[in-house]
């Protein structure tokens, strides 16, 4: 039986604009979490309440309040629960440490937003167009 196409995605993000714009190009359901403590807890009660309804895909900022991406991408990756969700970075940094802080912690790619309205939209295509169209990912449920 082929694997259904991703139709969940966490969006963790403190930045309203970026908010925006991510929820307007991608058309799959999305979920919001604004704080990375808050991601961590919302991931642990779904993965201990309701398994089926874990995210297909997390869509990860690295600076993030209460908890930065680092501490959640390590956080999900180092959880028996958790760790087969993909996680793609998706942040402002093109730091040379947080690109490779994030792929020590097992991040799946790390992707720079581009500041211009069109070249986000394009990013955000192109994560569509691979990560939701193109790779089998696994069945959470």
């Amino acid at each position: 039986m082929p694997r259904i196409k991703p139709s969940h995605v966490l969006l963790v993000e403190d930045n309203e604009g970026d908010i925006l714009l991510t929820t307007e190009a991608l058309a799959d359901k999305i979920t919001v979490i604004r704080d990375g403590k808050l991601a961590i807890e919302f991931l642990e009660n779904m993965a201990i309440k309701d398994s089926a309804s874990l995210p297909d895909i997390i869509l990860l900022d690295v600076n993030l309040p209460k908890k930065n991406g680092h501490q959640v991408l390590h956080h999900i990756k180092e959880s028996l629960l958790l760790k087969q969700i993909p996680v793609i970075m998706l942040t402002t940094s093109s730091s040379e440490k947080d690109i490779m802080d994030s792929y020590k912690n097992h991040a799946n790619c790390y992707i720079t937003k581009p500041t211009d309205v069109d070249d986000f939209n394009r990013a955000m295509e192109s994560i569509e167009n691979f990560w939701m169209q193109t790779v089998t990912l696994p069945n959470n449920h």
